[in-house]
């Protein structure tokens, strides 16, 4: 059990069946009246947040997340397989808990898997990935407009905007939170 008193920032706890992680807190004490404590909290299964003050005293169950890096493996369907590197043993994930960035994932990348209870809830892939550029306009000698971008599609089947100096067969630097690119990977 945790107190309201007690809250940090990235603590976890269960509210009404729904696991929050405390984003803000503010324990206030007026002139006049009882002390509270003003939170911002997540929803991190939803990802809605909410804004509320608790009592010092009110208590909740701790709610442990649990965070593993797994190697996704293959797609089946609407089914992604990842598997856990220290026991070899397959995981598959529906496709319903993957989000718009897992669209620069390709096999063999590890990725974190988050569940409660035995549950998945996210799975949340590398912050920055390397990958090839399959198919784009080649570039333009002489267009030297700074900032201008064209189409296309890398080796997982995603498409961005890349500079104009970028071809087919180049390597490049993706921030998967962003979808945006960064530069040519090195090697």
């Amino acid at each position: 059990m945790i107190s309201a008193g007690e809250f940090r920032n990235g603590v976890t706890f269960e509210m009404d069946g729904q696991v929050m992680q405390v984003v803000e807190f503010q324990h206030v004490k007026p002139g006049k009246g009882a002390a509270f404590v003003r939170t911002k909290m997540k929803n991190v299964i939803t990802g809605a947040v909410l804004e509320t003050s608790f009592n010092p005293t009110a208590k909740f169950e701790n709610a442990y997340v649990e965070r593993r890096n797994m190697e996704y493996s293959y797609q089946d369907g609407n089914l992604y397989y990842f598997m856990d590197p220290e026991s070899y043993e397959l995981e598959p994930i529906d496709e319903s808990m993957l989000g718009d960035n897992f669209k620069f994932v390709k096999e063999n990348m590890t990725c974190s898997v988050s569940s409660y209870k035995g549950k998945v809830f996210a799975v949340d892939p590398p912050n920055f990935v390397d990958l090839e550029v399959t198919q784009t306009d080649p570039g333009f000698a002489g267009n030297t407009a700074t900032n201008v971008t064209k189409p296309a599609t890398l080796e997982t089947g995603a498409e961005i905007k890349v500079p104009l100096f970028i071809g087919p067969g180049d390597r490049i630097r993706i921030d998967t939170r962003t979808g945006e690119y960064l530069e040519r990977a090195k090697g």
